[in-house]
């Protein structure tokens, strides 16, 4: 892999290798010349809508307050101390999703999504910590950062907020636009806005082994099969009829024993798990769908691209997509794995899929999870 400025003129692999999970990094111009690409109307609109998750955060008078949305009403811009947080922006915004694809080195199946935050002068969630990477990029306006590498991540009881106790900062950063701060999971920070600023917050997905433990055992619980009934043909009569025979608690045991899970069991819960939209994200077909034969003369002339809204997987020879699964053949599998690498084929790419994968793609447009290019 090539040097990027995203990361200031160090390979992915170099950045992996000596940043990732270790200790932040402080990048001066990852993208020079960088404008927001939501303006302020159109984030505060997004912050109306209930299907969008959106918060507010303010610190007026040294008291600290957090409002979900939908936000129907915002401070004035010119009142200090407040933070509009809209989550998830490049599912609704091009622009959006574009950049948060600028950072594609990390695998889809860690990458979450892009939170844009509007801040107003003095703006700021208060010092905290995140249980995941992030990368914060500065593209309106200026924030000033203190971050430290404390172990003491106890926070303030009785808070609207995760806010540190004891928060000591070790480094200080100003950060103007197309500055970028990459911060490992637990790195303390705390970031203010000097003067009204736009920060976007690139984060990772970090499900706990707790939470996939839970859901990998009701994804597998249709898939158990222990035929037979429990039987005891050489039960003994007892004097303590509330204990639990000692036979009966062995054979069980054995039998729950049988139960195994392979490696491609957790691969397609995990495809299926990890490709499986938010609850709050809906898809919308077309108005007036093409009809089958339509289509194929359309992508095999204008190609295709997945919904900002889509996301999509592979592994072997199964493939994921919006929660779904299926396991396709070698020569379907190639033009599948593309389509999921790149997001979007040309015509020539698509011009003469089999049946099952026009069929696919045929559906996927029906239910709005592709777009005709």
């Amino acid at each position: 892999m090539k040097k990027i400025p995203l990361l200031g003129n160090i390979t992915p692999a170099q950045f992996l290798r000596d940043y990732w999970h270790k200790k932040p990094l402080l990048i001066r111009q990852a993208i020079p010349g960088i404008k927001p690409v939501l303006p302020f109307d159109a984030l505060a609109k997004m912050a109306t809508e209930n299907f969008i998750e959106s918060r507010l955060i303010t610190n007026f008078d040294g008291q600290w307050n957090m409002e979900h949305g939908p936000l129907a009403e915002l401070p004035p811009r010119e009142r200090k101390g407040w933070t509009m947080l809209v989550q998830g922006a490049n599912l609704y915004d091009a622009g959006a999703d574009a950049l948060l694809r600028q950072f594609r080195f990390i695998p889809d199946a860690r990458l979450d999504d892009l939170m844009i935050s509007y801040a107003s002068d003095g703006g700021g969630v208060g010092p905290h910590f995140d249980s995941y990477d992030v990368f914060l990029l500065q593209v309106h306006g200026k924030r000033r950062w203190k971050i430290g590498a404390q172990k003491d991540l106890s926070l303030v009881d009785g808070m609207p907020l995760k806010i540190l106790k004891n928060f000591k900062p070790q480094e200080e950063f100003v950060l103007e636009p197309g500055d970028m701060l990459y911060l490992p999971p637990h790195y303390a920070h705390d970031g203010v806005a000097e003067g009204e600023c736009m920060t976007y917050s690139i984060g990772f997905r970090s499900p706990s082994y707790q939470e996939l433990g839970e859901a990998f055992l009701q994804f597998m619980a249709d898939s158990i099969d222990l035929p037979g009934l429990y039987a005891d043909p050489d039960l003994e009569a007892t004097s303590k009829p509330a204990e639990i025979p000692r036979h009966m608690l062995s054979t069980i045991t054995e039998e729950i024993n049988k139960v195994r899970f392979t490696e491609e069991d957790v691969t397609i819960f995990l495809g299926e798990h990890l490709s499986e939209p938010k609850h709050n994200v809906f898809f919308k077909g077309p108005a007036k769908p093409l009809t089958m034969g339509r289509f194929a003369q359309a992508v095999a002339k204008r190609g295709a691209a997945l919904s900002p809204k889509t996301r999509m997987l592979y592994r072997g020879k199964h493939v994921f997509i919006n929660g779904e699964s299926f396991a396709v053949g070698r020569a379907d599998k190639a033009i599948l794995d593309a389509l999921a690498n790149e997001r979007a084929l040309n015509g020539a790419a698509l011009a003469s899929p089999s049946d099952d994968v026009m069929e696919s793609l045929y559906a996927w447009y029906q239910d709005g999870w592709i777009e005709l290019g």
